[in-house]
C-alpha cells in the first residue's frame, strides 16, 4: 500500500483498485466483500458481474463530499472476486433458467424429474453460496473490519446478515427496494432474490424490517406485512409519492421511516429502488423510485440520527456498454462506505 499521507485526491486514481485508492484488505478499515451470483433472478440476468463492473468504473470518481472532510483517508478496500462463485453461477444460472422457462410454460409433467433435479442442485449450491458468505463475512468481522456487501442479485448478503447479527446483536434493517422480497422460496428457489427478506425474518436478532419505496409486490406479501405485528413496516413508493404531492417533505417522511428504526441499523439497497432512469439495466426496473440523492438524505439522517450502521450491502447492479449502471453503482457505494464510517466515528459528518 502506498502511504495515504503521500496519495494526492487530486491526481488520476489507481487503477485495479476500489475507487483508485492505495489500500489493500490488510490496511483498509472497510472491506467490501463481493458477491457475482445471479443463478435464481426471475427476469433479467447480468448481476453476477455488477461487482466487477463496479470496480472497474470506481477509479472514475472524485473524492470530495460536501459534509465529509478527506473521505478518501478512511481507507477501503475490495476483497478478491471469488472466481469459483462466479463461474459455479454461471454454469447454474443456464440451468435455471431451464427451469423457470419450464414454470412459464405449464410445467410440462414428462420433464418434471429433470426439473426437480435442477432445482434441488441450485437450492444446495445457493445453500452453500450463504454459508461461504456468512464466513467471509465473519473472517473480516474478526479482523476487526466493517463490512459491506457487493452482490450479485439481492439473494447474495443472507449470510452477511447473519455474520452482522452474530457480531452486533439486536438490528434493524433498512431495505431501500423497487420489491418487497417476502416471498417463500419463490419459484421454488429457497433463497430466491425474491425471498431475501422473508429469509432474514428468521434471523431472530433481526427486531425491525422497515421498507421503503416498495412498488411491486403480491397480496402474500401484503398480507405478510400486515400480520407482522409491527415488525415490518413499509413505506410504499405510492403513498410516499402522493403524501409529496399533498405537501408533505421528504425530511419528515425521513423521520417517520427512522423513527421505526432501533439504535442499530443494517441497510440493503438495492439499485432497483431508484428511479429506473439511474439503473436501466438492473434485472427487474420497476418505473417510479428515488434519485440517488433521495437515498443518500435518508442514510445521512440516520447517521444524524445518532443510530449506528453496522452494516451495508448494495445489489442487483448490472453492466452495460456504456458503463451507466457501474458509474451510478459506485458512486452509490462510496458515499454509503462514508456515511456509514461517519455512524461509527471514523469520519466526521459536517
Amino acid at each position: 500500500m502506498a502511504d495515504i499521507d503521500n496519495f494526492n485526491p487530486n491526481d488520476v486514481g489507481i487503477k485495479g483498485t476500489l475507487f483508485g485508492l492505495p489500500f489493500d484488505t490488510d490496511s483498509a478499515k472497510v472491506v467490501v466483500i463481493p458477491v457475482p451470483w445471479d443463478v435464481t433472478v426471475s427476469y433479467g440476468a447480468g448481476t453476477a458481474d455488477g461487482p466487477e463492473a463496479i470496480l472497474e468504473a470506481s477509479s472514475q470518481i472524485d473524492f470530495s463530499q460536501l459534509d465529509i472532510a478527506e473521505p478518501w483517508k478512511l481507507g477501503v478496500a475490495m476483497a478478491d472476486i471469488p472466481e469459483v462463485w462466479y463461474s459455479l453461477g454461471r454454469e447454474l444460472r443456464e440451468k435455471s433458467e431451464d427451469y423457470i422457462a419450464w414454470l412459464e410454460e405449464g410445467s410440462n409433467e414428462e420433464e418434471r424429474e429433470e426439473m426437480e433435479a435442477i432445482l434441488a442442485e441450485v437450492n444446495e449450491q445457493t445453500n452453500q453460496l450463504m454459508k461461504y458468505v456468512k464466513q467471509q463475512s465473519e473472517y473480516w468481522l474478526k479482523q476487526g473490519k466493517t463490512t459491506i456487501l457487493v452482490g450479485g442479485d439481492h439473494s447474495t448478503p443472507l449470510g452477511h446478515f447473519q455474520a452482522c447479527a452474530k457480531h452486533y446483536g439486536d438490528f434493524g434493517l433498512l431495505q431501500i427496494d423497487a420489491h418487497a422480497d417476502l416471498r417463500e422460496a419463490y419459484e421454488g428457489f429457497e433463497f430466491s432474490h425474491a425471498s431475501i427478506m422473508t429469509n432474514a425474518l428468521k434471523i431472530k436478532e433481526l427486531t425491525k424490517l422497515v421498507q421503503v419505496g416498495i412498488r411491486d409486490f403480491c397480496d402474500e406479501e401484503q398480507q405478510l406485512i400486515a400480520n407482522s405485528n409491527g415488525r415490518v413496516v413499509t413505506f410504499f413508493d405510492q403513498q410516499l409519492k402522493h403524501d409529496q404531492y399533498a405537501g408533505k417533505t421528504w425530511a419528515t417522511q425521513c423521520e417517520e421511516i427512522i423513527k421505526e428504526l432501533p439504535q442499530q441499523v443494517y441497510i440493503s439497497f438495492d439499485i432497483d429502488g431508484l428511479d429506473p432512469k439511474l439503473c436501466p439495466n438492473t434485472g427487474t426496473p420497476v418505473p417510479g423510485g428515488f434519485d440517488l440523492e433521495q437515498v443518500m438524505y435518508l442514510i445521512k439522517q440516520v447517521v444524524k440520527s445518532g443510530r449506528t450502521i453496522i452494516g451495508c450491502d448494495l445489489n442487483e447492479v448490472s453492466p452495460s456498454e456504456d458503463e451507466w449502471d457501474a458509474n451510478v453503482g459506485a458512486r452509490a457505494l462510496y458515499r454509503m462506505i462514508n456515511l456509514m464510517a461517519a455512524s461509527k466515528g471514523m469520519l466526521q459528518l459536517n
